[in-house]
C-alpha cells in the first residue's frame, strides 16, 4: 500500500484484517491497527464488520473464502466462535473466549490476546503478578479469563469477590483444579471484611459497573476495602477514570484503566498476523492515536 499526499492507497496487494461483533461502531481497533500497518509500511488495512445474531459461523467461512489475513472478535462472539476454527491455542482454550483468529493452512487458529495483552499492560505499568496477593471484582467472563491469568503467571494468592458467592466459589474450584494448587477464594462481595487487616492487594476490577454511561458507580464503597488496595487495575475504559479508580487513589492506592490493555491486545494480534514486533515507541504512537480516536 502506497502512500500519496499522506492518503494510503489500497491496491490489489493489499491485505484486510478486520473485526467481527455486534455493535462494532464503537471500535478502537482500526485506530490501533491502521496506525502500526501505516508506521511500518505494511500493505494491509483493518476493518469493522458487523455480523448479525446467528450468522458467526458464515462470518468466518466467508472471512477465510476471502482470503483476510487475521480477524479480532468481540463481544458477543467470543465463545461463539470456537466451533468454527481448525484450531484454538491452549490459552484460549482454557479460558474459553477467542478474540483473534490467525489464518493457517485450511481455516482460522483461534487466541485470545486480552489476557496476554493485559499482562503485557501491567508490565508497562510496572505491576507485579508472580507471587502476589490478589482480589479480582467479579466471577463473569472477564474475571474467569483473569483469574486463568493469575495462575498461569504465578500469583501466590486469589480471591474472587462476587455479588453471588456461589459462582465466585465455583470460579475458585475451576482455577484450583486447574493450577493444581489451593490458589483462589470465593467470597460473596459483603465478605470483604474477612480480607485480613495489614495486608496489601493488587485488586483487578472485572466487572461492567462503573462503565458509562453508570459513571459514579462502583462494586464496593467501603472505604477499608481500598486501605487494603495498593494497586487498581479497573477493566473499563469509558470512562477514562471510573469510581473504582477514584476510590483506590483516595485511599493511597495507584490506579490504571483498561486502556492499554486494549492497546496491547491489538498489538500482540497485530504481531500474531503479520509477524512484526511492536517497540515500545511504536506504541506509544499507536496509544496516543487510539486516545486521540476516543476523544481523552
Amino acid at each position: 500500500m502506497k502512500e500519496t499526499g499522506g492518503q494510503r492507497n489500497i491496491d490489489g496487494y493489499t491485505r484486510v484484517c478486520g473485526l467481527i461483533g455486534n455493535p462494532v461502531e464503537h471500535t478502537m481497533s482500526p485506530a490501533i491497527h491502521n496506525t502500526l500497518a501505516a508506521a511500518l509500511g505494511e500493505n494491509l488495512v483493518y476493518v469493522p464488520f458487523r455480523v448479525p445474531e446467528g450468522r458467526v459461523r458464515e462470518a468466518v467461512e466467508g472471512a477465510y473464502a476471502l482470503n483476510l489475513l487475521g480477524v479480532n472478535v468481540t463481544v458477543p462472539y467470543k465463545s461463539q466462535v470456537i466451533p468454527f476454527l481448525k484450531e484454538i491455542d491452549p490459552l484460549a482454550e482454557r479460558i474459553g473466549a477467542v478474540n483473534t483468529l490467525v489464518r493457517t493452512e485450511g481455516g482460522f487458529r483461534g487466541y485470545n490476546t486480552d489476557m496476554p495483552g493485559l499482562y503485557r499492560a501491567m508490565c508497562r505499568d510496572g505491576i507485579r503478578i508472580e507471587d502476589g496477593q490478589v482480589l479480582i471484582l467479579g466471577a463473569g467472563g472477564a474475571a474467569r479469563a483473569v483469574a486463568m491469568l493469575l495462575a498461569e503467571k504465578g500469583a501466590r494468592r486469589v480471591v474472587i469477590l462476587n455479588r453471588t458467592a456461589d459462582k465466585a466459589e465455583g470460579l475458585a474450584e475451576e482455577v484450583n483444579r486447574g493450577a493444581g494448587r489451593e490458589l483462589a477464594r470465593g467470597l460473596a462481595l459483603e465478605e470483604h471484611e474477612k480480607l485480613p487487616r495489614g495486608e496489601a492487594y493488587l485488586a483487578i476490577q472485572a466487572t461492567n459497573v462503573g462503565m458509562f454511561p453508570g459513571v459514579q458507580d462502583a462494586v464496593i464503597e467501603d472505604a477499608d476495602f481500598y486501605r487494603k488496595i495498593h494497586t487498581g487495575y479497573d477493566l473499563i475504559f469509558n470512562p477514562a477514570r471510573t469510581r473504582f479508580m477514584s476510590l483506590v487513589e483516595e485511599n493511597g492506592g495507584r490506579a490504571f484503566n483498561g486502556l492499554k490493555m486494549l492497546l496491547y491486545q491489538g498489538i500482540i494480534a497485530y504481531e500474531l498476523w503479520t509477524g512484526a514486533r511492536v517497540g515500545p515507541e511504536l506504541s506509544e504512537v499507536a496509544y496516543v492515536r487510539m486516545k486521540r480516536a476516543m476523544g481523552i
